[in-house]
């Protein structure tokens, strides 16, 4: 993220992951937007309707979202919105299901993960080819694009690792 970068942390959560970036980067303005928020939050947080980001066309230099998208019923929607809102990058971090298996070991994930939450659990995995094709229509390019993340410890990683997750930055196109 560029060095003095106003961030929109998109479901957001309970902040704690816009709060570690924040350390690590505190030139950063970092605000977040969530259909659920779960105090306390660290950051600024408004809540939304999960549809319609409350921000200005440009208004923020970098959306990000983080595991989000596949928790909405039609990941495009908000793809475009934050496409909309951002001036420079949209950064994602979710989930590929290119496999059978994939789907199956990500609804579990998920449900672990979200369910006591009471997080929205649509399970909507999309495949390699529906995120090339849902960047093309919110009118996105990915200038990165980074499966195979090593989120996991050995032995987990060899079974929850594999090609089901990926970082992707994408501009305007």
């Amino acid at each position: 993220m560029p060095h003095g970068a106003s961030v929109l942390d998109i479901g957001c959560g309970d902040g704690k992951l816009a709060s570690q970036i924040r350390e690590q980067r505190p030139d950063l303005r970092i605000c977040g937007i969530d259909v659920l928020i779960r105090p306390p939050v660290p950051l600024p947080v408004a809540q939304f309707d999960g549809f319609r980001v409350p921000v200005r066309d440009g208004g923020v230099d970098v959306a990000l979202m983080v595991d989000v998208l596949h928790h909405t019923e039609d990941p495009l929607i908000l793809l475009k919105e934050a496409s909309r809102v951002a001036r420079q990058a949209v950064v994602i971090k979710d989930h590929v299901a290119d496999r059978r298996a994939a789907h199956i070991l990500l609804r579990i994930m998920d449900w672990v993960g979200n369910a006591p939450h009471g997080v929205a659990l649509p399970y909507n995995y999309l495949s390699r080819r529906q995120w090339t094709e849902a960047f093309r229509e919110a009118g996105l390019h990915p200038q990165v694009w980074r499966g195979r993340l090593d989120l996991y410890p050995r032995p987990f990683s060899l079974l929850l690792d594999r090609d089901m997750h990926f970082v992707a930055c994408l501009r305007a196109a």
